[in-house]
């Protein structure tokens, strides 16, 4: 089975540009997103976000959160501050999201492959294992700090 996975923490809001977020925390961010960017009706994307990503293949959810954390830990108070004026702004909570995105997928036989008898394994993927994860301590305190919900998406093809 292939996995390929990324993770990002977004500050999302339908009010509040990715550009305004920016000012206030003084980090810049990986990557934007613009409300209504792709459509207007219905709005698409349906809100602003600044979002620090990980999208280094090979690396475990862990390890691709780890990293996010490490980036922004030292700022958790202060996004936590901003999280909570843009859930008060928007009138909901949900302003900050850790986001893993998750696709599993069974690899394409190769032509040899098709043509081996049944009876003789084929040879193990080439991926270290990225099956289960965890969230230490320390990614807890900062969810908690940052006032962020944790979204998981799984896709299997």
């Amino acid at each position: 089975m292939l996995v390929h996975q990324y993770a990002y923490f977004a500050l999302s809001s339908n009010q509040v540009s990715a550009a305004e977020i920016t000012a206030r925390l003084l980090i810049d961010p990986d990557e934007v997103v613009t409300r209504g960017s792709r459509h207007v009706e219905p709005v698409r994307p349906a809100s602003h976000s600044w979002k620090i990503v990980c999208r280094k293949p090979g690396l475990t959810v862990e390890e691709q959160i780890a990293s996010i954390v490490d980036r922004l830990f030292a700022y958790a108070p202060m996004i936590g501050d901003v999280a909570t004026e843009l859930d008060r702004i928007d009138g909901m909570p949900g302003a900050a999201t850790m986001q893993v995105v998750r696709v599993f997928e069974h690899p394409a036989p190769k032509a040899e492959e098709l043509s081996r008898p049944v009876d003789v394994p084929a040879e193990p993927l080439e991926q270290p294992s990225l099956l289960g994860w965890r969230l230490n301590a320390r990614t807890l305190t900062f969810l908690q700090l940052t006032h962020a919900e944790l979204d998981v998406d799984e896709y299997g093809y």
